[in-house]
């Protein structure tokens, strides 16, 4: 080794390898900053860093063959007896390579220190109302259709969110601002809803020649950006439409996509214009509950463009909510199928809405979610639709975490605030929940669900009074606001005893629902006015009462405490029916109920044991509030008082989840009401035992 060593310095290998290493230093240094400067490829750079790293080596063997001299490259000679090795520093290369060594050292400090970590800066959310095209074409093909093509197009920018047209038209006629969405109108419900502006386009032309042109104006109507673009023919009047978008989206600071990537039809996920009119008439009509319609609509939409991949996905869910399952199960495969058909965008919206809604798989919805907001932070239904999924596992910490952030991003949206408001009730956080909820009334009165917190946070506090006022303040706020302070009201007087009372309540309010064809109104009443005629010993009445609920849409709020009472009125039957229902869903919320209706058979029957293991199976699935209220219920009859004592602890401590506890915004306080009694029951039976 100390011939070696004594070799590679006489053939001065490590001069070699020293300056090549400074170089090279100097070389990638450089090169970094350059290279983004002219718009380089990325893999320009990894060449240049392969390059230095495979010609180490290379550098190192020819420095051990050759030597540069006087009079040129020549072979190294053999080494002679008795040479002495230049001495290190010695020789004029040595200062050569120290200097190149240290400018390298000197130029990474200073591009380390100097530069620091990349800023990115960070553009605001952008809230938006597409109003109607002003079509002045004549031809109603282009009425609808361009407006849905823009939104897809404009919601590429990951700090843009588009506020939904129908539920703006919805406003607009509450409002008598008429049946359209000009831009006028358009302007005043994006001022209420404190969105940042209004998109307004045009379209015109004859024959196979249009112009088409966008402006972005904010709520006083300046004009902020405009952008135009042509078609030369109707078949490509979609991708004039792209090209407005891509245009006003680099008007608004993005520059995520080309204008030739938009142009060539990376985010054109529909080929026809006829089956864009058809979706959005299918959409307008899903939402408005007349799936059955809708689905006509859906079939002409494919039928025009096969791989409409969104039409599969809306098709599906109509399929699914009139109880058409195999139907909708082909069509959202056919839609999976289809993916690469979508917006990135539309992708996560599409697969949310699959997990959530139709495979019930909420942990993969989660996730879903979770993506989409991380990839794009403006999105206010990504963020809302994963406070809500949140909720809806039993996070509530995370679901006002998640809403809080939303209310952050959005302020001035009355919707965000009153589910922010909903939230924080379910976690116990009341003075939070009644701010934001006294907000929200205080900019909308007619927003009805703010109304049902404050009655909460009242009744939580023992003031029956200013919880029966907060209802009565939400009977003003419209049809849907009276049907759920019926609802409300019934609700006290049951907590109350006031059985006969939440009867008339119940009764009437029954009868203006199914005036109004409010399906549902009508069905969570029904329950409560069985549990009202129960409250009385009117039990053929309450049978009565649950058999009239014959509506295959009936949700957990009227299905458990449907089994719940037909467990106590003798219907098991009944009961494991419903239960069946929940037996072969992913939730494992689903599945605790099947074991809490089972527990709650069990317990009926005097089965006590029994009944304690089905629900702490329940448990095990889902901690949900009713089933450590039952599980006191059987620990007590079992004969352990203690533990039964520390169920109904937990579920004092727990009591606002109590307050709507099914988690359809339906109060359910009432459940609360002998609550005290059963604990008081089980600390006397604890201390009969402590004196034995």
């Amino acid at each position: 080794m100390a011939n070696l060593f004594r070799e590679l310095r006489r053939r001065e290998v490590f001069r070699t390898a020293g300056l090549y290493v400074g170089l090279s230093w100097i070389v990638i240094e450089a090169a970094s900053v350059l290279l983004p400067t002219f718009d380089a490829p990325e893999w320009v750079l990894r060449a240049i860093i392969i390059a230095t790293v495979v010609g180490f080596p290379v550098t190192i063997v020819l420095a051990w063959i050759y030597d540069v001299t006087g009079s040129g490259i020549v072979k190294q000679a053999d080494a002679i007896e008795g040479d002495v090795p230049p001495p290190i520093g010695g020789r004029k290369m040595d200062f050569v390579v120290i200097g190149v060594l240290s400018v390298a050292l000197v130029f990474s400090v200073y591009m380390n220190v100097t530069s620091g970590p990349a800023i990115v800066e960070e553009i605001e959310p952008v809230s938006i109302l597409i109003a109607d095209f002003d079509n002045q074409t004549g031809d109603s093909l282009f009425d609808g259709s361009l407006e849905q093509a823009l939104n897809i197009g404009i919601e590429g920018a990951s700090f843009i969110t588009t506020y939904r047209r129908s539920r703006a038209l919805s406003q607009a006629q509450e409002l008598k601002l008429g049946d359209t969405l000009d831009e006028n109108v358009a302007r005043l419900i994006s001022v209420r809803q404190g969105l940042n502006m209004v998109l307004a386009g045009s379209i015109n032309g004859e024959g196979e020649k249009f112009e088409l042109n966008l402006k972005a104006v904010d709520s006083s109507g300046q004009v902020l950006a405009e952008v135009g673009a042509k078609a030369g023919s109707k078949s490509a009047v979609l991708i004039a439409v792209n090209e407005l978008a891509a245009d006003m989206r680099k008007e608004l600071g993005d520059e995520s996509l080309s204008l030739d990537q938009l142009a060539s039809g990376e985010t054109v996920t529909v080929t026809s214009l006829e089956a864009l009119k058809d979706y959005v008439e299918a959409q307008n009509l899903a939402r408005a509950g007349q799936d059955e319609e809708a689905i006509a609509y859906y079939e002409k939409s494919v039928q025009s463009d096969p791989d409409f991949a969104r039409a599969y996905s809306g098709w599906g869910l109509s399929a699914f909510k009139i109880g058409r399952r195999s139907e909708a199960e082909e069509k959202w495969q056919k839609a999976l199928s289809l993916l690469d058909r979508m917006t990135e965008r539309e992708r996560y919206r599409t697969l949310g809405l699959y997990y959530a809604a139709v495979s019930l798989n909420y942990d993969k919805a989660i996730e879903n979610y979770a993506q989409l907001v991380e990839k794009f932070p403006a999105d206010g239904a990504g963020h809302n639709n994963l406070s809500v999924l949140y909720f809806l596992t039993l996070q509530f910490d995370k679901s006002v975490a998640e809403s809080g952030q939303l209310i952050e991003i959005y302020p001035t949206r009355t919707l965000y605030r009153s589910n922010h408001a909903l939230n924080a009730m379910w976690a116990g956080d009341l003075e939070t929940a009644q701010a934001a909820a006294e907000s929200v009334i205080a900019e909308d009165p007619t927003a009805f669900k703010p109304y049902m917190v404050l009655a909460m946070a009242a009744l939580d506090s023992g003031d029956v009074t200013s919880a029966r006022d907060a209802y009565q303040r939400m009977e003003g706020t419209g049809p849907r606001g009276k049907s759920l302070a019926d609802i409300g009201m019934a609700d006290i007087e049951l907590f109350e005893g006031s059985a006969e009372q939440a009867e008339s309540i119940l009764k009437t309010g029954i009868a203006v629902d199914r005036a109004e064809n409010n399906e549902r109104g009508v069905s969570a009443k029904t329950i409560a006015l069985a549990q009202s005629y129960m409250a009385q010993e009117k039990n053929a009445e309450a049978l009565d009462a649950l058999r009239s609920l014959t509506d295959d849409k009936q949700r957990e709020g009227q299905l458990i405490p449907a089994a719940e009472m037909y467990v106590k009125l003798g219907d098991t039957e009944a009961a494991r029916a419903i239960a069946d229902q929940f037996a072969n869903q992913l939730r494992p919320q689903a599945r605790a109920y099947v074991s809490l209706i089972n527990g709650m058979i069990a317990l009926e029957e005097q089965q006590y044991i029994p009944a304690i293991d089905e629900l702490k199976t329940a448990l095990g699935l889902a901690d949900l509030w009713i089933v450590r209220f039952y599980l006191g219920q059987a620990y007590l009859a079992a004969g352990y008082p203690a533990e039964a004592s520390s169920e109904f602890d937990a579920a004092h401590r727990r009591r606002s989840e109590a307050m709507a506890m099914f988690f359809d915004d339906v109060p359910t306080w009432r459940y609360t009401a002998s609550l005290s009694a059963w604990n008081d029951k089980a600390r006397e039976n604890l201390a009969k035992m402590s004196l034995h």
